[in-house]
């Protein structure tokens, strides 16, 4: 099962004596994420997720213009719902965008001895550590834009059920590479088990 930190820099893993360090933090000197090399996502990304959050925000708001529109305009109260509404959305959406450049910068990973982490985040900074022997399957995506700008996504399937990892804006060749390393370490620490 994979760690995970929902309270910034707290494991969240079971009892105290039984997580790494002994339920110190993550973050402190001598657990290993201060000496970390973290690896960060392609700067392209950002590309990415500005194009959806433009698009996206720019579909919405136009849809509910057009609903205050049709709904009166700016003379009946219910279209002028839906336009602030739609003002609401645009501000979303702008301010969305405009922190997108830096939540990317904020995603890296890196490989440890037993365990690859993940860190994504701003204002809620969220560490995920996979223990290599915990690893079933590591998958790589390229959908369409992806594939134009040459990156993949890692997803990862480990032994929890639910768990939900991935890494996106990895170079393609990198991605290729990594998932080859991942799939040798993991099955090099399945066979110690």
């Amino acid at each position: 099962m994979p760690t995970q930190l929902d309270e910034p820099g707290r494991i969240d893993d079971g009892p105290a004596d039984s997580r790494p360090g002994g339920g110190r933090r993550l973050d402190e000197p001598g657990l290993g994420l201060h000496d970390i090399t973290w690896t960060r996502v392609s700067a392209k990304l950002v590309w990415t997720d500005l194009i959806a959050a433009i698009v996206i925000g720019g579909v919405v708001t136009a849809g509910l213009v057009l609903i205050g529109v049709a709904s009166g305009g700016t003379g009946g109260s219910a279209g002028l719902v839906w336009f602030v509404i739609a003002a609401i959305v645009a501000v979303i959406a702008i301010v969305t965008a405009a922190l997108t450049p830096r939540r990317i910068r904020s995603i890296g990973y890196a490989l440890r001895d037993d365990d690859l982490v993940l860190r994504r985040g701003l204002m809620w900074q969220r560490f995920t550590a996979v223990p290599y022997g915990r690893l079933q399957l590591v998958d790589v995506n390229r959908g369409p834009l992806d594939r134009v700008l040459g990156m993949s996504e890692l997803k990862f399937v480990t032994a929890a059920a639910s768990s939900n990892i991935r890494i996106p804006g990895i170079p393609a060749a990198q991605a290729d590479e990594l998932r080859d390393r991942l799939v040798e370490l993991a099955e090099s620490r399945r066979a110690g088990l």
